[in-house]
Parts: C-alpha cells; structure tokens; sequence
C-alpha cells in the first residue's frame, strides 16, 4: 500500500538531497514536500529531483502551517497512511517503517527522543530539554496520553484521524494544539523510541522565540487558549 511522507523544508539546501536520496528507497512511499518560501538553494534542488509533489509557499508562513498543507494534499488525494519528518539530518529516515508497523492500531504514532537513551547520539541544547519537559508535562495532565516527547515532528499517521482535528496553529506552537486536538477528538496514539539528534546546534526557530523565557510562556499561552477553545482540564482523559 502506498503511503505518503511529508517534509516540510525550509533552507535546507546542505542536507535536503541526501535526506530525499534515503527516502527514494521506499518504492512504495510517496514524498511530499512543503517549502516554507527557502531563500537559499532549496528550490533550485527540488527542480533536478523527483518527488510526488512539492507545495511552495511564496514566503515563511511556518512550520505548523507547512504540516497543516502536507495534510491537506494527503486527504484529497485519499492516502491512508502518511508520516512526516524533517529534512535537517535530526530524523533518521531508517525509522519510517516503525511508524507504519503501529498505524494499524492507533491513529498517532509519536517518535520520542526519551524512551531509549541507548539511541541518543547527542544531548539536546538544555533550554530546549526544559521547554520540552515543561509543556509535556502540562499536556499530560490535559490530554491523559502518556508523552514523553510532545516536540517531536516524527510522526506517523492515519490520515482519516487528521480529518477530526481543526488545525489553525501556523508555528512552532502547532504540536500543542495537535495534542490536545487529538485528545478532544479521541484519537488512539502511541510512542515509539527514535533516535536523539542535533546536528546543529545554533538553529534558532528561525530568529523566533530564541529566548528560553519568551518561548515558554508563548507555548503556555497556547495550552491555555486551546483548552478554553476545547474546553479541557487537567482532570480530562481521552474518549
């Protein structure tokens, strides 16, 4: 069965080719790309290799924005499965039959970073790993799922699952509401143990929220505006 795999982009002209050459050796995966308006080599690249589809934004709309397209093009065009991944060599594209392995009982297979310390080849920058900590502690209490990683864009999915969920977040705070759009909606997840990796470690959520402080309480100020919309407590469990 053929499933589609989306990567959203974003100048990532010295790692895109290699990335797109490892997911070619899936024959039966369909490679979906959104550039989020690349200003570097990124596009001149994507013209010289074949993918199924390639969904350009004119400039940065962000990242949630380019996960909420990818989705789009997989449920017009009737996938069952997908799974995105990220195109900066932090993803190893050997793990994508792992999602697939689990699609069949559960609408969300999540990748975490923290299930296997044996996989980690590297240590996430502290501010990050706090941030982390923090905020999938908060959606473990509202969501009732068992996270240990709600950051991670590794992600496997049944694309009929997405077509429960209203996603409007465009940046960086798009997994929050993922997550707790999930719970609402009673969708079945699961995490599977994938491998910790920074290859760089100055990237910098392009120039938004460098700050620790700034980007914490703006994830924060998402759980809140989201679990009003939705109407959750930390006393709620998924259906």
């Amino acid at each position: 069965m053929r499933f589609a795999i989306i990567v959203p982009v974003y100048n990532e002209a010295p790692t895109l080719e290699k990335i797109l050459s490892r997911l070619s050796e899936y024959k039966n995966a369909d490679v979906v790309i959104v550039d989020d308006g690349s200003d570097d080599a990124t596009p001149s690249i994507l013209e010289r290799l074949s993918v199924k589809a390639i969904i350009r934004h004119p400039q940065n709309e962000g990242y949630g924005k380019s996960l909420m397209d990818g989705f789009e093009f997989v449920k017009a065009n009737n996938y069952r499965f997908c799974v995105t991944m990220d195109a900066d060599e932090q993803h190893e594209p050997g793990f994508v039959p792992c999602f697939l392995e689990h699609l069949d009982k559960f609408d969300i297979v999540s990748g975490s970073r923290y299930l296997n310390p044996l996989l980690a080849t590297d240590h996430p920058p502290q501010d990050r790993l706090e941030v982390n900590r923090v905020i999938t502690e908060k959606l473990r209490l509202l969501t009732g799922y068992n996270l240990t990683d709600s950051f991670c864009g590794f992600k496997g999915y049944q694309v009929e699952a997405l077509r429960k969920l209203n996603l409007t977040e465009t940046n960086y705070g798009f997994p929050i509401q993922f997550w707790l759009q999930a719970a609402k909606a009673g969708l079945k997840i699961t995490e599977i143990a994938v491998p910790l990796i920074y290859k760089d470690y100055s990237r910098n959520f392009n120039n938004q929220f460098a700050d620790r402080d700034e980007r914490l309480n703006h994830y924060l100020g998402v759980i809140e505006r989201e679990s009003k919309i939705l109407g959750l407590s930390s006393s709620f469990s998924p259906a």
